[in-house]
């Protein structure tokens, strides 16, 4: 496969919103805050702009089905997404995972067996990474710089062994958690996207949610609407470029 070099401008310093509600429950611990990891350009939530842009993220595939579906979603609207995979189900289906880099979608690694990763040790979390680049590149012939740890969690220790590894770790916008994986109803997806949706957002679903329509039948919903009101769907690294502030890069290997 032929490899795209793309230079991906990171921000050092991404505005926290001060006004913005946090469900306790659904903020990753951590030992520094947030705003730490952000000035420093090593966790991105979401990218500040005033360009209608945002990056839709889906986590935990690739499925034979479903994200088969959202594939089929996106291509209907020309919305380009990127999908956080597990390892071991991209040896399942590589062939999904190739067909999501052919029309222009992002990879990104989001673990190979997708563990608890609170208090994942150094030699598993490597092994974890590592293992899914392998099966990323052998079923698409390139590698991935964007990382997603499983359940968000995220630390020291995670965040520097991602970054010596190559890879920028990757959240998703606060009020942009659908909850998905814990098949709410589709009007709760729905409402919950287009109700927040904000230039810049990172919005977190799901393509692998066992026995669950759900997150596909949102989707056609929340596409074309938001497509209404002016949105472009773009991938992170995409998402990433619009910062005007930004000051260092990472390349990005396509």
């Amino acid at each position: 496969m032929k490899k795209l070099s793309t230079v991906i401008w990171l921000t050092l310093s991404l505005s926290l919103c001060l006004n913005e509600h946090v469900d306790a429950d659904h903020v990753p611990s951590a030992s520094k805050g947030r705003d730490y990891y952000e000035e420093r350009g090593e966790i991105v939530w979401e990218v500040p702009t005033p360009s209608k842009v945002i990056a839709l993220t889906f986590d935990d595939g690739p499925d034979a089905h479903t994200t088969v579906e959202i594939l089929d979603l996106l291509k209907q609207y020309g919305a380009k997404a990127t999908f956080f995979v597990v390892g071991n189900r991209v040896e399942k289906h590589p062939d999904i995972v190739a067909r999501e880099l052919r029309e222009g979608h992002e990879i990104g690694n989001h673990s190979y067996t997708h563990p608890p990763f609170h208090n994942i040790n150094a030699s598993k979390l490597t092994s974890e990474l590592n293992r899914t680049q392998e099966a990323i590149f052998k079923a698409t012939g390139s590698k991935t710089v964007l990382f997603r740890p499983p359940g968000g969690s995220y630390n020291e220790s995670i965040v520097r062994t991602s970054k010596d590894i190559g890879m920028l770790t990757v959240l998703w916008s606060w009020h942009q958690d659908t909850l998905d994986w814990r098949k709410p109803g589709v009007n709760r997806i729905v409402k919950k996207v287009l109700d927040n949706a904000h230039n810049g957002d990172i919005v977190l679903m799901h393509d692998f949610v066992p026995t669950s329509t759900q997150t596909v039948e949102a989707l056609s919903v929340i596409l074309p609407e938001l497509q209404k009101r002016g949105f472009t769907f773009v991938t992170v690294s995409e998402l990433l470029s619009y910062h005007d502030k930004s000051h260092k890069f990472i390349e990005v290997n396509h």
